[in-house]
């Protein structure tokens, strides 16, 4: 089945270029070119399968946007890619915390976008053999099934991304993954799109498990890695 893609981006010429790039990958491809515009499509067809989003819109920021679609149940799951001429740390930081799958800065290579397209979407469909609930790591408790982390028995607020990474390093714990292994089997990119997305998660997600977030340790020149066992 084609999967629909919204491009919300006010530069025309930006916008046709991904109409025409992505029609050719079979995507069907609608676009607008302001938030007013978006919020109007999202409210006739919830059915996207994929955002790419401009953070510096003529009627706002982009940001509000993804917050307001992230914090939809009916939209809540649609993965978003944003797409901005900004490169600050804080704006990425701030739309990874906001639920924002992916981060591309401008100028951006169309074909290394696709690649990231496909693999987002590819992500979202994948699905386990085995049926999984929970996973217990001293004060850490994983819960598959509801996608809800515990430590100390108190909820911790995790991104989908974030989830699946804590998933990935837990379920390896013991073992050293690189940059390029959690970026293949986290977010499904091969090594020649690394980006600085990982090293930005890791530090979020050791920010938000407290007491537990000594366990992800840094493997200088290497990658890092989950304890084997808790202390």
């Amino acid at each position: 089945m084609n999967k629909n893609i919204l491009v919300i981006e006010d530069e025309p010429d930006i916008r046709k270029n991904l109409e025409y790039n992505l029609g050719r990958e079979g995507f069907i491809v609608s676009s607008v070119a302001s938030l007013y515009d978006a919020e109007q499509k999202l409210q006739n067809n919830n059915d996207f399968s994929l955002l790419l989003l401009d953070l510096m819109l003529p009627d706002g920021s982009g940001l509000d946007l993804c917050k307001k679609i992230k914090g939809n149940p009916e939209t809540e799951s649609i993965p978003i890619i944003i797409l901005t001429a900004k490169d600050d740390e804080v704006d990425r930081v701030v739309g990874f915390e906001l639920g924002a799958d992916d981060y591309v800065t401008k100028p951006f290579s169309v074909r290394e976008l696709i690649l990231r397209v496909k693999a987002i979407l590819k992500r979202g469909v994948k699905k386990s053999d085995v049926v999984e609930v929970e996973r217990q790591f001293g004060d850490l408790k994983i819960d598959v099934d509801s996608h809800e982390v515990h430590v100390d028995s108190s909820l911790i607020e995790l991104t989908a991304l974030e989830f699946r990474l804590l998933r990935e390093l837990v379920d390896k714990r013991g073992r050293v993954q690189s940059r390029d292994s959690l970026l293949s089997e986290v977010w499904g990119y091969s090594s020649d799109v690394t980006t600085r997305t990982v090293d930005t998660h890791i530090k979020r997600l050791r920010e938000k498990l407290g007491s537990m977030g000594k366990y992800v340790q840094t493997i200088r020149g290497v990658g890092y890695k989950f304890s084997r066992t808790p202390d």
